[in-house]
């Protein structure tokens, strides 16, 4: 697959460190942020690449030549007038015929991209962005989808928005050579909006969602959050390719209030602590995946949508707070029959309703996770024997529905759990 890197920035909001060269030039730990992207490319097999490159372009140039001394293969497209973030791509209409890697030239990533790319021929659209949870998606563009993945809506800054799933762009996209239809001839064009927001009223706009490291450098306490993921090696770590490890949350009671059978959205309200406990286990490296039991849509007390928006509620209020989660399973399954407005063909015996550990499997089946490294954490004894069943180390938290047992809260158990200490 050819790779195709937008290296022309000026990177005007982090001056401060380095106003010198073109932000993909900036240094992180020894070398520039376009080397940790060729190496990372090149462990990949992924070693014919062009730069595109515009601002102070011949620093770039001058820097990897043809690519030999890092063994890939490097040519360029010079911007004499700038392009925006996609004009240039006209200049390579005739020359890819496959589906191609497109990524910004000022991120630091690690993903696994064999497995990206079986998602993007899987979904057969024009065009797969990478998305994936940040820490400030209240002032992040969002990408909204549908079950089956196609882009529905992108949702800029500045446009109204009340509860969301916090799903940004990651600025690393493979696209097929049927876009090169938009390119008619050679001006500036916008990648977003004059390329990927025009596939979405056809829907030929997938996103693909990983929790894996991708993070761009736009201020100074971003870039030095960089370079300390990079010093421990929790950017590789992330790579879908490595085990990962999870703390798997239950929700009502663990990280929003118990009351009960939640049935709308005006009910769910935050615990105390869980956003900052949530933002630990962000930036431990450990994956937040929440598992919750959620019968009233068997029952006919809430809808599909509803519970979506719960969720959405949910998201909205971490993001808020500076924390995410990597993602949410939940069970809509109850066994019981005999109620009023009950959904016939969800009232079975299932394998993910806890105490069973269908969930937990699923989602560990999906992100490469070592159960048997995770920690599965609850208010109830269902969620205990569904980690314990899984293979986790399983722990309890006290709530309205459990009073008696286990830790105070969330964010007392994981302080206990990552810092290793007790807390009074």
């Amino acid at each position: 697959m050819h790779v195709v890197i937008m290296a022309g920035g000026k990177g005007t909001r982090i001056a401060s460190i380095s106003n010198d060269v073109p932000k993909p030039m900036m240094q992180v730990c020894g070398k520039p942020i376009l080397e940790h992207q060729i190496e990372c490319l090149k462990k990949q097999n992924l070693c014919n690449i062009t730069l595109i490159v515009g601002y102070l372009g011949k620093v770039i140039v001058d820097y990897f030549k043809d690519g030999h001394q890092l063994e890939v293969n490097i040519d360029y497209i010079v911007e004499e007038t700038p392009l925006g973030t996609a004009g240039a791509l006209f200049y390579l209409k005739e020359s890819i015929k496959d589906d191609f890697l497109l990524l910004n030239g000022d991120i630091i990533f690690d993903v696994d991209f064999r497995r990206f790319l079986d998602y993007h021929k899987k979904h057969n659209g024009y065009a797969t962005i990478l998305t994936h949870p940040n820490s400030h998606p209240y002032d992040s563009g969002l990408i909204i989808t549908d079950k089956e993945g196609k882009v529905s809506r992108w949702l800029n800054k500045e446009d109204n928005r009340t509860y969301y799933r916090n799903r940004v762009n990651a600025g690393i996209h493979i696209l097929s050579p049927k876009v090169f239809q938009y390119f008619s001839d050679l001006k500036k064009m916008d990648l977003d909006r004059d390329i990927l927001k025009k596939l979405i009223q056809n829907c030929l706009l997938v996103a693909y969602d990983s929790p894996e490291y991708v993070k761009d450098m736009g201020t100074p306490d971003r870039y030095e959050m960089v370079i300390k993921d990079l010093q421990s090696g929790l950017v590789e770590a992330k790579n879908l390719k490595n085990r990962q490890k999870a703390f798997f949350l239950d929700r009502d009671g663990t990280i929003n209030a118990y009351k009960g059978f939640i049935r709308s959205v005006e009910e769910i309200e935050l615990i105390d602590g869980v956003a900052e406990a949530i933002a630990k286990i962000n930036a431990s490296g450990y994956l937040a995946i929440v598992v919750t039991n959620q019968p009233v849509v068997a029952r006919g007390e809430a809808t599909f949508e509803e519970v979506e928006r719960m969720h959405q509620k949910i998201e909205t209020l971490l993001g808020e707070q500076g924390a995410y989660l990597d993602d949410i399973f939940y069970c809509p399954h109850h066994p019981d029959k005999g109620f009023q407005g009950e959904r016939p063909e969800l009232k079975i015996i299932c394998d993910c309703r806890k105490p069973k550990p269908g969930m937990l499997f699923e989602a560990a089946t999906k992100y490469n996770i070592d159960v048997k490294e995770s920690y599965m954490i609850g208010d109830g004894i269902n969620d205990l024997m569904a980690g314990i069943a899984a293979g986790c180390k399983s722990y309890l938290v006290k709530s309205e529905n459990n009073k008696t047992e286990g830790y105070q809260n969330l964010k007392e158990v994981v302080i206990h759990i990552l810092e290793d200490k007790e807390i009074l």
